[in-house]
């Protein structure tokens, strides 16, 4: 699984752009998106820039991301959720929605 970074532009120049998120700044492809310009937020999977986004996507992709990495270092508490529901939590009509499937009846279980 890949996750996209967001990350605001503060250089471009033709097919790349210096951008500065999450604490790195990097140099990324820019070949998939329009033209950029300074102050712009784009997604960045590994090296490219893949989608142009606001700044409220960017904030709201930031806030999940900091959700994930509190969760992994055990500091989660009964005040953060997410804007989404982990598989975890999902009931099996839920799962199978997601997954495209249908949910087994009960008397076919």
């Amino acid at each position: 699984m890949c996750i996209g970074l967001p990350m605001q532009v503060i250089a471009a120049r033709e097919g790349f752009a210096t951008v500065r998120g999450r604490g790195e700044q990097r140099e990324v492809q820019t070949t998939l998106v329009a033209e950029l310009k300074p102050g712009d937020w784009v997604l960045v999977f590994i090296d490219s820039a893949r989608e142009v986004i606001d700044a409220e996507r960017a904030t709201e992709v930031n806030a999940t991301l900091d959700l994930i990495a509190a969760a992994m270092r055990g500091e989660t508490s009964a005040h953060d959720h997410a804007a989404f529901a982990l598989p975890s939590a999902m009931s099996a009509e839920q799962l199978a929605a997601l997954s495209g499937a249908t949910a087994l009846s009960k008397e076919a279980a």
